[in-house]
């Protein structure tokens, strides 16, 4: 995840509307500086993580919403949101595509980083697991993210 940007010497200009979305953001970017200060004692290794995938994408997730969903902010903040590190620009361009609406994480879907070369098991739809399984990614604590369910 890229560090988010703060203004430079030349004092940038933000877009029209940026107030209104600011006060959410500096939330986020608080709940992330938690996350990343959280004590990892008494957690499996992959779990020290999960936290912070989870901010990201909440945070993530707030600017498609505002921007394709509600249409509150402009093409403009919207870009600039993004080129600054306010959100993850290659999810949410996954988010825009039909069966990756509620994608937690772009780990998930890399066949790289699984033994068997396919998605992730959060992927998979609860219809298609065992009864009564409990299904958690290894990667961002996902309890199941397939567009059908």
């Amino acid at each position: 995840m890229p560090k988010i940007k703060t203004l430079s010497k030349r004092k940038q200009q933000r877009p029209e509307g940026w107030d209104e979305i600011e006060p959410t953001l500096t939330e986020f970017e608080q709940k992330m500086r938690d996350a990343e200060n959280e004590s990892t004692a008494g957690k499996r290794k992959v779990e020290s993580t999960w936290s912070v995938m989870r901010v990201h994408h909440q945070r993530s997730r707030y600017i498609f919403d505002l921007y394709y969903k509600r249409k509150a902010i402009s093409r403009k903040l919207y870009k600039y949101c993004i080129d600054n590190g306010y959100g993850d620009g290659n999810l949410i361009a996954k988010w825009k595509k039909q069966g990756f609406e509620k994608l937690c994480c772009l780990q998930c879907i890399q066949p790289r980083d699984t033994n068997y070369g396919t998605a992730c098991i959060c992927r998979v739809p609860k219809a298609n697991l065992e009864e009564g399984r409990t299904v958690e990614c290894v990667h961002c604590g996902c309890r199941g993210c397939a567009s059908t369910d």
